[in-house]
Parts: C-alpha cells; structure tokens; sequence
C-alpha cells in the first residue's frame, strides 16, 4: 500500500517518534505472579460492563508489540509501571516477579532502539492505599515517593522518567465528573485538594531525584485542554477562565512556578466560594513545590480537545459520554460554566473536539508563560474510533483509518508550527501503540496505530502505522 504525505512531509532531525501504553490498559495479567489490586480491579468487576483482562496482554506479548513498533519506525514507547506489580500494598516487600517483569520489558525496548519514557502512576493507584484517601490522604504521598525511590535505584537503564500521568483528569474524573472510582461528583474540596496534593506528591519525587543525583531525566505529564468563551462575549470570557484556572493554570502554576499566582487564586477562590468548598496547604508545601520548580528536565503535553465555555448560573450536573453515542454529552459546573458545542468545530463519536489549533495556542502559551517547562513532548495525542475487523481478515490485512492519518497529521502540522515559532518542542506520542482497554470505554474505542482481536490477541496493522514508518524514514 503507497502511502501519501499530505501536510507534514518531513520531521525534524532526532525527533522523538514514539507511542503510548498505560499499564492497567494493556498488560492484563491482572492477578498473576503477585500483583496486587488497584483502585480499578474490584470496582470494575462489581460494575459489570468490562473487564481489564485480557487488555492487550502486553505483559507476555510485550516482545511482539517492541517489535512491531521497530518494524514501524518508532525510536521511543511511553510506558507506566503498574506500582502494585511491585508493592502489592503500595509499601512493604517489593515482589521479585514484577521487578523481573519490568527489567524484561525495558531490555527489550532498548535491545530494538526503542527508548523507553516511563511514567510511575498512570491513574492505578494501589487498592489499599486507594482505600485509605489516594491522594487526599498525605501519607500516600511520602508512600510514593518510597516507591518512586526504590525504581529509580532498581531500574538504571530508565533515563527518561515521568511521574504522574495527568493530574487534572485523575482529580476532576474522581471528584468532578464522577466517572472514576470514588464516584463523587462536584466534590470541589476534594478534586481541589487533590490537584494539589498530586503537585506536591511530583515535586518530593523531583526533589528527590535531583538531590540523589540519578542519570537521566525527570518531569510530569498534564493533559492541557484550553478553554475558548463561546460566543465570544465578556461573561462567556470569564466563565472560560475559570474553568482554566481550574483545568490548566493552578497545575502549571504550581508545577513551573513553584506558588499559584495572584491571578490563578482569585479565579480558584471564585469556584471554592461558589461550591462552598476549601483547599488546605500546609506550611512548608510551597517551598517543596518552588524548590523543584525549575528542576524538571522536560514537560509531557497530552492534548486531545479544548472547551468552548459559556457562563452558567445554575446547579452542577453533567452526562458523560462513555459508549460513543454521539450528542449525548453535557457539563454544567456551578460558579465556573457551561460546556458548550460550537458548531463550527467537528467532533468525534465520543463528543471530543477536532481542534488542531488548540494545540498550536497550548504550546506557545506555555512556551511564553512557563519557560521552567524547558522541553517539551506531546505525550498524549491520537483520534478514538469504531473499528471492527474485516471479515475473512488475514494476518496480511491493513486496517483503513484515514481518519487517524488525517488527525495526527493535522495535529503534527501544528505543533511543527509552533516548533518553527521557537517553542521547544521535540516529540511525539500518539495514543496509542496498540488498541488498548479504556477505564470509561472498555474495548470499543480503539487508538491504536496495531489492531488487536481482543479475543485471539492477534495483532493487525492500520494504515497509520504504515504512515507512522513513512514519517519516520523522513528523518533517515
């Protein structure tokens, strides 16, 4: 099959080129060789809609996966240790088997050129530690970073570290959106608190790394999604900042400047006085958070979609898109705003936006107002389809998505853009490697530049990976 560049036709020299995993989203072997359950296993399983096994059965067939993402022209894979493969509990004795597993899995990345950027907690928090307030309780944090300590003594071949992946979606999906376990919706205290605790769990782990003085490099991964008032109005405007200060600023602040600036707080107290909420900081927290604020080496940018914002004086409620009907979403979040649709952007099954040039705007917002970001990699980018297995499939047969091809490359266009106008960016991740469980979706919105039969783990190749190899021979 010939393949046809169309808006980006070369990348840059060394570029990263790599794709996305998740551990609870593809390894399975969910209760094998010591594996303790996560904040998923028993919710998931009383829930009653998916299950996390089989996923992607990564955890055996992770040697097919590297090599396929050689043979396709990937030099990096994002992936995330599950901590309970390790600590069971969260703490105690590590398990033998899944430090193995790990060790395994890195040699193979790095024996096919593939290098690996590797996240510590990927929205899998342990059960127990879970059980016990996840990130509300500050005990946690000092467990994680016992944990965050231990890989990096443990796993020296890892050079490229993130610590938590997207603060923002694990705090608002918990306690806004109530669409992850605990289930809370509007819980603005909690989601609040949260976010914060999460910084605060990110700057000891950077701290900690830079005063120990490891090899290689360290930073976090946020999910960015700008907000636009529509329509363009001065009550619109302000709706769409406060649901900024909420979704972006409070976590860049925090995490490139080391405090929550003037500007940023006036907008949190608005949505805490309106919610009747409160944020605790405790002394001694800003000064962990300014100390590791210029020690990041890098800067994960996940970008999807923004959000066009209307003002909204109403009570809280919203409908969470989770099986791909499409129209079906809605958010209304008191004191902040209204999401709203703006019919001339196009969306996906799932209600996402199609937006390239909210990438292009992230990016050179913080270029230009977090210049302690210093590089930057999408870390996070892709287009979620219904996709279904042709009949009479051979394991010659090419999945068509076009749609994909057409997304990323709109999507790639703008960050090279930006790139050009100086911002340092200099990789990209789609999402995803290979089709993957989803914690709201189950197996029926498909990411992956591999298909897989989730009920033979037979692997099949989509069109964009042949236009993923295209691209990559472009730097050759």
């Amino acid at each position: 099959m010939s393949i046809e560049l169309k808006r980006v036709k070369k990348l840059p020299k060394n570029f990263v080129w790599g794709g996305a995993t998740a551990a609870f989203q593809v390894e399975g072997a969910t209760k094998v060789d010591g594996k303790g359950k996560t904040m998923w296993d028993d919710y998931l399983k009383a829930q009653g809609r998916f299950a996390p096994d089989p996923a992607s059965d990564f955890y055996h067939l992770y040697p097919e996966d590297i090599r396929l993402s050689k043979k396709y022209g990937l030099n990096a894979i994002r992936v995330s240790i599950s901590w309970t493969r390790i600590f069971p509990d969260g703490y105690g004795k590590p398990v033998q088997a899944g430090i193995d597993y790990y060790h395994r899995l890195f040699k193979e990345c790095l024996d096919n050129g593939i290098e690996p950027y590797v996240s510590l907690h990927h929205f899998d928090s342990p059960k127990t530690l879970f059980d016990d307030g996840d990130w509300l309780n500050r005990k946690n944090i000092d467990y994680f970073v016992d944990y965050a300590k231990f890989c990096f003594d443990e796993f020296k071949e890892v050079k490229h570290w993130f610590t938590i992946n997207e603060l923002i979606s694990l705090a608002y999906s918990q306690y806004i959106q109530g669409n992850f376990p605990p289930n809370h919706k509007f819980d603005v205290t909690s989601a609040i608190q949260a976010e914060h605790n999460e910084l605060l769990a990110h700057a000891k782990v950077v701290n900690l790394f830079k005063d120990g003085g490891y090899d290689g490099k360290i930073g976090l991964i946020h999910v960015l999604q700008p907000v636009y008032p529509y329509p363009d109005t001065a009550e619109n405007q302000h709706a769409a900042d406060l649901s900024d200060a909420f979704m972006n600023a409070f976590l860049l602040d925090g995490t490139f400047k080391g405090e929550y600036t003037d500007k940023t707080m006036k907008l949190i107290n608005e949505i805490l006085k309106a919610n009747d909420a409160h944020l605790d900081i405790e002394p001694g927290d800003m000064d962990i958070l300014k100390k590791a604020s210029t020690r990041n080496d890098y800067f994960g940018l996940n970008y999807y979609q923004p959000s066009f914002f209307a003002a909204y004086n109403g009570e809280s409620t919203n409908h969470f898109n989770g099986t791909g009907t499409k129209g079906t979403s809605s958010f209304k979040f008191k004191g902040v705003g209204q999401a709203v649709k703006n019919p001339d952007i196009p969306t996906t099954d799932w209600d996402w936006n199609i937006y390239p040039d909210g990438l292009y705007d992230i990016l050179k917002r913080v270029s230009s107002e977090y210049p302690n970001s210093k590089e930057i990699f999408i870390t996070e980018n892709g287009l979620g389809l219904k996709e279904e297995l042709p009949e009479n499939a051979t394991q010659d047969t090419i999945i068509n998505d076009d749609k994909r091809i057409d997304f990323v490359d709109q999507h790639l266009e703008a960050i090279l853009k930006a790139r050009n106008e100086g911002v340092n960016v200099n990789g990209y991740f789609i999402w995803s490697l290979q089709d993957q469980f989803s914690w709201a979706n189950g197996y029926n919105k498909r990411y992956g530049l591999f298909f897989i039969d989730f009920a033979t783990q037979k692997r099949y190749i989509k069109k964009s990976a042949l236009w993923y190899k295209a691209l990559a021979d472009t730097m050759k």
